[in-house]
């Protein structure tokens, strides 16, 4: 058995979890990287360094009759435009918003602009990103005085181009497309007023042409870009006025559809290569157990296979067909050791967590105000409840595949993953090479949602180690079953709520949760709130947790949600008017949280049976609210009726994307909360496919769900994410309207069979 990481604690064998280091955050690992540059290194060899970077980039992209500008665009002579995006698609749809983003502030033509994936070379390390992460590590002060060359070996020295904390539109969209688009467009007037003798003031910019409306003449992009791409950019360009954009905010069709619907899209489980070998793995049940023993002759006895591979806790085979490779891995029976985790389980894990907060010694904490004061007081309603959520599986349709290919010294790899210069970089250390002999393609995936960051994913060691002994093009695939049992799940986690009542008003509140991590990345706290204390208590089993869409919003987003509307009942107040005076008058929130309330008809009649939750989340710096409608079926489950979502993320860039994307948010809650759960018995997963993992089929879905935008302009915030969050405690506040019992466990399907 593992040792405890809680000693003091002193936990029954059967609940003593297993040890991991704790991960460091992305924003972290930008401070210390900013730190050291600043620190340790000259300022003329970090402009020259990122001037190197700029000149690969546009070494890998540009071509005859091509001109680059910085990493993220160039211009054709034909007046063509490629951007070049540092994220990935699994469809979110921000290829074609970043592209509407730069081609506004450029004045393009939208029919000439093309977007298209970035190299996975550390040229393209999103500088972006450590831009939009470093003021909220570094302070906002430090941050601006950091030179722009600083922060670009940062992002190069993580190495820094995930997709993922709905980042792309308002830091990479923000700070890298517009500026650029901005700048790009200042170089191409300047170049024309030269070239016309006329001064920069005459001249207008539009569909890709400069023009001089004296004269009436004209000339296009494409005729000036040679020019222009000498020139130096601005690096604080005049960006366009809201009432001045012409494609931001214009609800465009997504421009990687077509191919997804006509089936020419190619997916990492898709892609294949002459004399390709395909390859499939069984690894040790329960994580951490290791390889025992195995008979590698039933599989060789299968038609077709050529190999079988043992790892230190797992074992491959590879054959000419992925039909192949399965039967022959049917055919094995190998043993694992457990690891020592035997004793690790779902209720046990609870158990632990339980005793985690009760024993009351946090590793973060937050809040202001004194809650024991608050609860001491004289005349105080002190209300508490415990909320339970289970480990969840990210789901993707398309199972994990990575292809790899070991020639001349080179690693080549293809593959949908979440950050490609990561990729490169554990590919490397499992092959025991140079990062600079891996060559990874990146390419679309079937499904992310925090799954596919590379420092997370063993299929690259896995891949890098078999394209060293298999001498042909070699693709890994993981099966639905191997994927849902070996995932990176979000965490399980237990919480304790406890809030003080006094004249219909909440005067302190305590929210006490156990989970691994190390509660970077806290959902913010949206009511005002004489006195509150939030703590996390880190306990890591023996599965391997990560990201999973919103991250710890879903969690803390159930909780504080469901919470307020036992305060509410506490107080014998409405849930919707008790949120309302808990909110700052005027605030962003309460007109969210209004405007929901008016469109889903708050207060009004509902049949028997029926009830109206409402919930309200801030995460990536977007506020939503949402209201469901609910009822009971005869065996016990949910059945949503009705959702409504209204979401202020200061500006809309993509309306129809930013709709589906907030749509298919609150399903995923939705899903999540009803059905979904991970659940461990003697250290391994129960579960192995969508026949015990279900996902919300379309029969059980909400028929319509209503999503309205506020166009605040305030800082642009996250889309991919936000929508997810409130969708499962407005769920169950709804059922709790409905039937009179509160769910504070989830999944709903579980408290339906007990």
């Amino acid at each position: 058995m593992a040792d405890n990481p809680n000693p003091d604690l002193d936990l029954p064998e059967a609940e003593t979890p297993a040890v991991k280091p704790k991960k460091k955050g992305v924003k972290r690992r930008i401070f210390l990287a900013g730190s050291a540059l600043v620190v340790g290194g000259g300022l003329f060899g970090v402009w020259w360094m990122d001037s190197g970077a700029k000149s690969q980039a546009k070494a890998l992209t540009v071509g005859p009759g091509e001109h680059g500008f910085l990493t993220w665009m160039k211009i054709a002579e034909d007046d063509t435009v490629t951007v070049y995006s540092p994220h990935i698609d699994f469809g979110q749809g921000s290829h074609t918003a970043l592209g509407q983003m730069l081609a506004d502030e450029l004045d393009a033509a939208w029919d000439k602009v093309k977007i298209e994936q970035a190299p996975a070379d550390m040229a393209f390390a999103n500088v972006a990103l450590a831009k939009g992460f470093l003021p909220s590590m570094a302070g906002e002060t430090l941050a601006g005085l950091m030179p722009e060359a600083v922060i670009g070996i940062m992002a190069r020295s993580m190495p820094l181009m995930i997709t993922g904390g709905s980042s792309a539109i308002r830091f990479t969209g923000e700070i890298a497309m517009r500026k650029t688009g901005a700048a790009v467009r200042a170089a191409l007037v300047a170049e024309a007023a030269d070239r016309l003798g006329v001064p920069e003031s005459e001249l207008t910019a539009a569909d890709s042409l400069v023009t001089h409306a004296k004269s009436g003449k004209s000339l296009r992009y494409g005729e000036l870009a040679a020019g222009a791409a000498g020139r130096s950019l601005g690096s604080d360009p005049v960006l366009k006025t809201r009432d001045q954009w012409k494609l931001i905010g214009k609800p465009i069709v997504r421009r990687d559809i077509p191919a997804k619907v006509d089936g020419s899209a190619v997916y990492g489980i898709d892609f294949t290569l002459p004399d390709m070998r395909v390859a499939t793995i069984a690894a040790a049940p329960v994580r951490g157990g290791k390889l025992e023993s195995v008979d590698q002759a039933p599989a060789l006895a299968v038609k077709g296979v050529e190999k079988v591979v043992k790892l230190d806790d797992a074992v491959i085979v590879v054959a000419k067909g992925y039909w192949q490779a399965k039967k022959g891995l049917e055919a094995l029976a190998p043993k694992f050791s457990d690891g020592g985790h035997s004793a690790v389980s779902t209720p046990a894990i609870y158990a632990a967590q339980g005793k985690l907060i009760a024993a009351g010694k946090a590793d973060n904490e937050g809040g202001e105000g004194d809650v024991e004061a608050a609860f001491k007081a004289a005349g105080a309603k002190v209300v508490e409840a415990e909320y339970r959520v289970p480990f969840l599986h990210h789901a993707m349709m398309e199972p994990f595949a990575l292809t790899g290919h070991f020639k001349d010294g080179t690693l080549h790899l293809w593959g949908g993953m979440q950050d490609p210069l990561t990729t490169r970089t554990r590919a490397a250390k499992a092959a025991g090479i140079a990062v600079d002999n891996v060559v990874f393609t990146p390419m679309i995936m079937g499904g992310g949602f925090g799954r596919r960051f590379p420092d997370l994913v063993e299929i690259i060691d896995q891949v890098a180690l078999l394209a060293k002994q298999v001498p042909y093009p070699v693709k890994l695939v993981w099966s639905r079953e191997e994927e849902l049992r070996h995932g990176t799940y979000r965490p399980q986690s237990l919480a304790k709520l406890s809030a003080s009542l006094k004249d219909g008003a909440i005067t302190g509140m305590r929210i006490d949760y156990a989970q691994s991590g190390n509660a970077e990345g806290e959902v913010p706290f949206i009511y005002n709130l004489p006195a509150t204390s939030r703590r996390h208590f880190a306990y890591q089993s023996n599965q391997i947790d990560g990201p999973w869409r919103s991250v710890n919003a879903t969690q803390i987003g159930f909780y504080t949600e469901s919470f307020m509307d036992e305060a509410a009942a506490a107080a014998g107040e409405d849930p919707y008017q008790f949120r309302r005076k808990h909110l700052a008058p005027g605030s962003r929130h309460i007109k969210v949280l209004d405007e929901v309330a008016k469109r889903s008809g708050w207060g009004t009649p509902l049949p028997a049976g029926t009830g109206r939750g409402i919930a309200i989340v801030e995460s990536f710096g977007t506020i939503v609210a949402e209201v469901v409608e609910a009822t009971v079926k005869q065996d016990g489950s949910a059945k949503v009726l009705k959702a409504w979502a209204v979401v202020d993320c200061g500006t809309t860039v993509n309306p129809l994307n930013a709709e589906a994307q907030i749509m298919g948010g609150l399903i995923m809650g939705l899903s999540s909360a009803i059905g979904e759960q991970v659940t461990i018995d003697k250290g391994a997963v129960v579960e192995s496919n969508f026949s015990d993992y279900p996902i919300l089929k379309l029969a059980d879905a909400p028929p319509a769900v209503d999503v309205h935008f506020i166009e605040s302009g305030a800082k642009t915030g996250g889309i991919g994410e936000p929508g997810l969050p409130p969708a499962s405690p407005a769920l169950a506040n709804a059922l709790a309207a409905a039937t009179g019992k509160r769910i504070r466990t989830l999944p709903l399907l579980t408290q339906a069979k007990a």
